[in-house]
This record gives C-alpha cells, sequence and structure tokens, in this order.
C-alpha cells in the first residue's frame, strides 16, 4: 500500500532516531501503533486520502519531542519540511499538507485540524488502551518535571490533572474518527478519573511493577 522506497528510507533514517527518542512514552512503539491505527481508522472509515502521506505523517508526528516536547509539533513539522529527500515523493501541495497535519495531530476543542489528513492523525493519536495511556502518561509528566525531582505520588498527581484535563468530562481531546475501540477506552478511562483514589492505586501500581517506569523514581 505505501511506497516500498519511501517505507525503506523512513524505516532506516526517521525509525534510527525514535530509538533516542523515547522520551514520556514517544518512541518507537507509539509511533508504530499510530502508523498502524491511523490506516485502520483510513480503512475503517473509507477515507478517500494518500496512503504514503498518512504513513509520513503518523511517523514523523513526535520526531521533534526530543527537542522541545511543549512545541514538538511545530518542530516536528519543521524536520520533515527540511528533509530533502521527501520532495522525491511528494510535490509542494502535499509536503504542505504534511506539514500542517503534523502540527495539527493535537487537534482539541480549542483547535481544529485543517484537512482530512491532520483529523486522521490526530484520532489515530487517541489511545485505545487504558494501560498504555495510563504508563506513557507517568513517564511523559516525570520527564516534563525532571528537573523538580518529583516524588511517585507528585507525577501521578501530575498525570491526574492531564489525563482528567483531556479525557474526562468535557476534556479537549478532539476525535474525528470515533470507532468502537475508542469509545471503549473513553468509558474506561472515564470511570478511573471519576474516582481519584482507584487512578493514584492503579498508577502506583504500574510504577512499582514496571521497571522502564520505576527508574525514574530511583535516586
Amino acid at each position: 500500500m505505501v511506497n516500498e522506497k519511501l517505507e525503506e528510507y523512513i524505516e532506516n533514517t526517521l525509525m534510527k532516531q525514535y530509538k533516542d527518542n523515547n522520551y514520556g512514552g514517544h518512541g518507537l512503539e507509539h509511533i508504530y501503533d499510530v502508523i498502524n491505527r491511523s490506516f485502520e481508522l483510513m480503512k475503517k472509515f473509507n477515507l478517500d486520502v494518500n496512503p504514503d502521506m498518512v504513513y509520513v505523517i503518523a511517523a514523523y508526528h513526535d520526531i521533534g519531542y526530543k527537542q522541545d516536547h511543549d512545541n514538538h509539533e511545530k518542530v516536528s513539522s519543521e524536520m520533515f519540511m527540511q528533509d530533502e529527500e521527501m520532495k522525491k515523493f511528494f510535490n509542494d501541495e502535499e509536503r504542505q499538507i504534511i506539514k500542517e497535519a503534523i502540527i495539527d495531530h493535537r487537534a482539541s476543542l480549542e483547535y481544529e485540524a485543517r484537512s482530512v489528513y491532520g483529523k486522521l492523525v490526530s484520532s489515530a493519536d487517541r489511545a485505545i488502551d487504558v494501560d498504555n495511556m495510563l504508563k506513557r502518561s507517568i513517564a511523559s509528566q516525570a520527564e516534563k518535571h525532571r528537573s523538580e525531582n518529583p516524588t511517585a505520588e507528585q507525577v501521578i498527581e501530575y498525570s491526574f490533572d492531564k489525563l482528567y484535563r483531556k479525557y474526562g468530562n468535557g476534556g479537549y481531546a478532539k476525535m474525528y474518527f470515533q470507532d468502537d475501540k475508542y469509545v471503549d477506552y473513553l468509558e474506561k478511562i472515564n470511570k478511573l478519573l471519576c474516582d481519584k483514589n482507584e487512578f493514584i492505586k492503579v498508577e502506583l501500581e504500574l510504577i512499582s511493577s514496571n521497571a522502564n517506569l520505576k527508574k525514574y523514581f530511583e535516586k
């Protein structure tokens, strides 16, 4: 479905960079999840889109996270535009759409994605697994607040606040292509967010049982 030469280039160059980019759960595993989810939603909703563009948008969307996690959408889009090899696969109009979609992957209630591509990657970037989202949230908040040398309890507080604002009642997360997987996830995460004590208990258990999370709190 995807141009073989394009996929080979991305695998041999971009994906290698994500091995050193696994900050806050924005590494290779997440990228492959978003790629797969993009194509899953593309097929389910029968979207008329260019598979090569879908693939590249998903592959590039978090590459700037290590450089600047607060503005990684813009950094990631700039890194895409600086990649001269992309001119071999896409014309100027397509590259502009890709650039905008990479920026738009964090579309929210205050900000609309500008194209079907932005809507697709934004939807594909939404979690569908509660445990995985909780782990990513812990890692992301631990990285973000590293300079504070936070305790596990403090990171969990940050995690709860962020997830509640994102997925709680009236949350800002924008989902354009809701399927059964997302609806089920939203029901489960909302149930957990309605019981803060249970949320804290679950995240403490995840930290204690996961070496990659536990390392954030080893002194």
